[in-house]
């Protein structure tokens, strides 16, 4: 987006929260797509190298987790808080038109 719609709309710092909010459901989903492919297949070398990529999936989300809980885009653990923030974001979405 253009750096000053960014200003005026108040969404500069929205850009970097929706690229991580990508990021974090993208990295989930991956666990979970790894998660079924290591009970799906019957090869023992397959699932090593499945399990490896479990592995990556789950530090990448480790990662990107605690990046958004450091810079209060995320409340894993404060459920009406995250609430709270979503339903702001949500609002933010439809002003911008």
């Amino acid at each position: 987006m253009n750096p000053i719609i960014e200003n005026i709309t108040g969404t500069a710092d929205m850009t970097d929260q929706v690229v991580a909010t990508d990021l974090l459901i993208t990295a989930k989903t991956g666990v979970w797509n790894y998660s079924v492919a290591i009970t799906e297949t019957a090869s023992a070398e397959i699932r090593t190298v499945l399990r490896k990529h479990l592995e990556d999936a789950i530090d990448t989300h480790e990662k990107v987790s605690k990046y958004m809980m450091d810079q209060g885009w995320y409340h894993a653990y404060n459920p009406q808080e995250q609430i709270s923030l979503d339903l702001q974001n949500a609002q933010t979405a439809l002003n911008i038109q």
